[in-house]
């Protein structure tokens, strides 16, 4: 019953992998997204990935995008984040962390609806597409509420990759320190790239290993909004108990909606987050072939193009224009913040 949507998105992914191949300057995951959005608003295609297609795309969105989020901690090496110096990790770290607060805080100050402040905070400030994947899944937000944040990290951090270059020679940086500056700035990991290999390759590699170690912190905040949300859903539960009245002979009786809170309450460390961590210690302490490295990575590429067609694909961009100028809003002053931010960073470093 999954097979042909989970089909579908591994086509998606094959396409955008030959864009990518084609034009190197577009990332492939983002290649993947802008594909996703754009089958979203085929009018004919919209009652397939509503209807028959639907259950595969949910195995894209989900299970295939934690599994490639453990596959992306093989990328991670504690040896090479800690080569960083401590300066450069601090403000990496608080970049992430300030983003983070000032995005959310945005958010809600905007009033959007939902989950869609957490989500905005969460892929602006961290690794773009790919961790609002994973804390839309811990928090059970809708696809409505997913969609949105989506398209606007696509946005935005295209938006890095034509306008950072440009900014390179007024702001007199060397090529190491802009590759700084990418790295802690740019959203999506494959943006990066696209951004930084214009500097050349010393400056690729540093950028690569800031923006990992913002990655790092995709395992943190997320267990801290599953515990978060833990407790939310705990409390409704103990307000339904506390409203029973035992002197009038009352006894409480779990019913549907406590029963449904109680199994979706998420776990205290998703296990996704966990399997996270034990790739990132694994890369660290066991020296892998490079073999197995190529391929966990073409694996982890595999999986995230196809999770993330399936996201693009639930983006409504009519519904996005009538509604979303205040998440846009939200989206281009976390943007401007961060980059800002990362060139403090490159400054202090």
């Amino acid at each position: 019953m999954w097979l042909r949507g989970v089909l579908v998105a591994a086509l998606a992914a094959l396409a955008a992998w030959g864009v990518h191949a084609a034009a190197p300057a577009f990332p492939l995951l983002t290649v993947a997204v802008v594909l996703g959005i754009i089958v979203g608003q085929i009018p004919a295609a919209r009652p397939l990935l509503a209807g028959v297609l639907a259950p595969g795309l949910a195995v894209a969105t989900k299970p295939f995008m934690q599994l490639g989020i453990v596959l992306l901690g093989l990328k991670l090496s504690l040896v090479d984040i800690m080569a960083l110096g401590w300066v450069t990790i601090a403000t990496t770290v608080a970049i992430v962390l300030i983003t983070f607060a000032g995005t959310l805080g945005l958010g809600r100050w905007f009033g959007l609806p939902g989950h869609q402040p957490l989500l905005i905070a969460t892929g602006f400030s961290i690794c773009g597409a790919s961790a609002i994947g994973a804390m839309s899944g811990v928090v059970r937000a809708k696809d409505k509420e997913t969609a949105t944040p989506i398209a606007l990290v696509t946005l935005c951090g295209t938006l890095a990759i034509a306008v950072l270059p440009l900014l390179w020679p007024p702001l007199g940086l060397s090529a190491l320190q802009f590759g700084h500056w990418v790295g802690a700035g740019v959203h999506d990991v494959g943006q990066v790239v696209a951004t930084a290999q214009i500097a050349g390759s010393a400056a690729l590699a540093v950028a690569l290993v800031v923006k990992l170690t913002r990655v790092l912190m995709l395992a943190p905040i997320v267990a801290v909004a599953s515990i978060i949300e833990r407790r939310r859903l705990g409390a409704i539960e103990a307000d339904a108990a506390t409203s029973v009245d035992p002197a009038a002979g009352d006894t409480w009786v779990p019913g549907p909606a406590t029963r449904s809170i109680r199994s979706t309450r998420p776990p205290i460390v998703p296990l996704f987050v966990a399997g996270f961590i034990v790739a990132m210690l694994v890369r660290t302490l066991v020296p892998l072939p490079v073999e197995a490295l190529e391929t966990a990575d073409l694996l982890q590429t595999a999986l995230l193009a196809m999770a993330l067609f399936a996201l693009g694909a639930a983006v409504n961009l009519g519904t996005l224009l009538r509604t979303g100028g205040r998440a846009l809003a939200v989206g281009l002053l976390s943007w401007t913040l961060i980059a800002v931010l990362a060139l403090g960073a490159v400054q202090l470093s």
